[in-house]
């Protein structure tokens, strides 16, 4: 149910092992799409495992869900208001199936969901289909997948899976030991929905104070790469990267799950989350005061190259990214003297895109905002004023040093 980022490599994944896999998405295109064999995202390997299973017979899509003996709700979780958490698709998916699930099936949410959806769920299946009741397996499972590597991380990462009732528990572990190589960790439902929540969390925390240095080290003059490349060598040390900010529709949303549900207790993950925001804000700001001062020295606007606008490095992903939201906030006043970079994609709705040697050779300005695999073989130009947020030039000369 849902055929997304991760519902589509899952069914591919699923469906490659010879299982019977029946893909449900609300948009035709998705649906028409994989039906030949084709694909609507970016994912190394992914068109060719959706290909040949298609071409099998063992993978199909539909707008119209099926009798099945294990139904998976792959659907977004996103925000209502103010980052309080929606979990309406994952209801409206429910209730979609509901009519099909028969005795013994196998029911599982893998979206990131608020602690305590599953059994939410499982009180909505049973209040509509009481007969169902202690017959029907449910159960809770996150992803935990890297975009770009998550064919391989599907097999190969451990899972936590977690049952409204151990009986549940032990038959979604059958159901992931189809195609899943790593260890099956098993749990109650509460227990699994907080991990994906907590590993989400603590990465936000970890970036933030990746970040936060970033801050202070622009203020103090120190090459913040060479500074955590350094604090690094000692054997208790591993300080991430920072960067233009968080996105993606899991670090940068998922720590609000628990703020949302607990405020009083999750002050770290509130601060996290709001430092890790105001860099995005703070990048923003000095690519606006380096083109005032620009203008002001040479009597007129420069150009400026925004390079990417995905929320992290070789992906197309522009969910909760913060370089779209940096390039939004600049172009504000004025949609000229800009050049909007993201090799990833062919075209934008809102940016015009230019390739990435053309912008960064006639820009006055370069703006680094992610650190596309592209960027890495460019030399650093003396000639231009290079904003270099995300680390691409991280050991320069002292006299070259990249603003972070």
């Amino acid at each position: 149910m849902g055929l997304g980022y991760i519902g589509l490599p899952t069914a591919a994944v699923v469906s490659s092992k010879g299982v019977r896999v029946h893909g449900y998405d609300v948009n035709p295109h998705v649906v028409a799409t994989i039906n030949q064999g084709r694909i609507h995202i970016v994912e190394p390997g992914l068109e060719e495992l959706v290909r040949s299973s298609v071409a099998e017979g063992h993978l199909s899509a539909s707008a119209v869900p099926c009798v099945a003996d294990v139904h998976l709700i792959v659907v977004p979780t996103p925000f209502k208001g103010v980052h309080e958490p929606d979990i309406s698709f994952v209801e409206a998916a429910t209730r979609t199936v509901l009519p099909l699930l028969r005795e013994g099936d196998t029911y599982i949410i893998e979206s990131t969901s608020p602690v305590g959806t599953t059994e939410q769920m499982a009180s909505l299946i049973f209040r509509e289909r009481p007969e169902l009741s202690g017959k029907l397996f449910i159960a809770y499972c996150p992803e935990r997948v890297l975009p770009g590597n998550v064919l391989h991380e599907l097999v190969h990462n451990d899972r936590v899976i977690g049952g409204i009732d151990e009986a549940s528990t032990l038959k979604a572990k059958e159901f992931y030991r189809l195609f899943v190589e790593g260890e099956l960790y098993g749990t109650n439902a509460r227990t699994a929905e907080m991990c994906k929540l907590t590993e989400n969390s603590s990465r936000d925390v970890q970036i933030a104070f990746a970040n936060e240095l970033s801050l202070i080290c622009d203020k103090a003059g120190i090459n913040v790469w060479e500074l955590i490349a350094l604090a690094n060598r000692h054997p208790r040390v591993n300080i991430l990267q920072p960067g233009a900010g968080v996105g993606g529709h899991c670090i940068a949303v998922d720590p609000w799950f628990i703020v949302s549900d607990y405020p009083q207790e999750s002050r770290l993950i509130n601060a996290a989350r709001d430092i890790n925001n105001y860099k995005a804000f703070w990048c923003a700001e000095k690519i606006k005061s380096s083109m005032l001062e620009f203008e002001l020295k040479h009597g007129r606007k420069p150009l400026v190259a925004l390079m990417g606008l995905a929320f992290k490095p070789n992906i197309d992903d522009l969910r909760e990214s913060p370089a779209k939201y940096i390039a939004q906030k600049v172009m504000q006043s004025e949609q000229n003297n800009f050049l909007v970079v993201e090799p990833n994609i062919e075209s934008h709705s809102v940016f015009k895109l230019t390739v990435f040697e053309e912008a960064y050779r006639q820009a006055d300005i370069v703006a680094f905002l992610v650190a596309h695999k592209e960027f890495q073989g460019l030399q650093y130009r003396e000639d231009a004023v290079v904003l270099d947020f995300a680390g691409v030039f991280k050991r320069l000369p002292e006299r070259v040093m990249p603003l972070v």
